[in-house]
């Protein structure tokens, strides 16, 4: 942890022109950065810099800049979201590097997330993944009262903890198939465990899962990388229910 009053980084970026080019790491330098910045607020002062000197600024993915949206993905010293667990990129602040570091930023990389430019890649792979069934499509009339349907504390709270999944992506950076099966059991378990959920559950796991696949994401293979690198630490037991949830339905069938 740095006790200066600024520093001094070395930035190693990744600069890519758009899908189609060939992209390469690119060296900065960049001073007076203070400890209190956030990861992001750095990368707004180089692109200032940049900008001043007639330069192409960095293109990088940002939104609420609060650990809510999940937009602000990146490989920073090839872990998902830096070095401090359980914290989005833009949690993330500069004291947890020292004076004269070298940081390397590059986007989250697999086949499903294909990068635009520089940092942003195209997520959109998570966003079919919740088409396919991610969702409630009974009509359910108006909303009931809050104790009408008792649902045990247990199972409410392990539906509250994997809708915290905010669909950043870094289970799927991190992992060393791609797999995007801690995000899809995420969003299968949170309505799985619901009773409002159960009446699509076979299709909804099928969908998903399906769908999943098609997009060209991996398949899990215990490594656990996912959970360590999620920033709202998602637990590695939804993909044992998701999977549960997909054979049942395969089996009713």
């Amino acid at each position: 942890m740095s006790t200066t009053t600024t520093m001094n980084i070395n930035l190693k970026i990744w600069r890519q022109q758009n899908k189609d080019a060939k992209g390469s790491i690119q060296d900065y330098k960049l001073g007076n950065v203070s400890p209190d910045m956030s990861f992001l607020e750095m990368l707004d002062m180089l692109n200032e810099e940049l900008i001043t000197s007639g330069d192409d600024p960095v293109a990088f993915d940002h939104d609420c800049r609060e650990g809510i949206c999940g937009m602000c993905s990146l490989m920073i010293n090839g872990e998902a979201h830096g070095p401090q667990k359980l914290t989005t990129t833009c949690q993330l602040h500069m004291r947890s590097f020292n004076d004269g570091d070298t940081i390397v930023i590059e986007p989250f990389r697999a086949k499903a997330f294909p990068v635009h430019k520089d940092l942003m890649v195209d997520r959109s792979a998570f966003d079919e993944i919740i088409a396919a069934g991610g969702f409630i499509s009974m009509n359910a009339g108006n909303a009931p009262d809050g104790n009408a349907i008792p649902i045990g504390k247990e199972n409410a709270d392990l539906s509250m903890d994997a809708a915290a999944c905010i669909g950043c992506g870094a289970c799927v950076a991190s992992c060393e198939n791609a797999s995007a099966m801690l995000f899809t059991s995420a969003k299968i378990s949170q309505l799985a465990l619901l009773p409002q959920g159960k009446a699509e559950s076979a299709e909804r796991a099928q969908a998903m899962v399906n769908k999943m696949d098609e997009l060209g994401f991996g398949n899990c293979t215990n490594a656990a990388e996912c959970e360590a690198s999620c920033p709202k630490g998602i637990n590695l037991t939804n993909i044992a229910r998701m999977n549960r949830e997909y054979f049942k339905a395969a089996i009713s069938k």
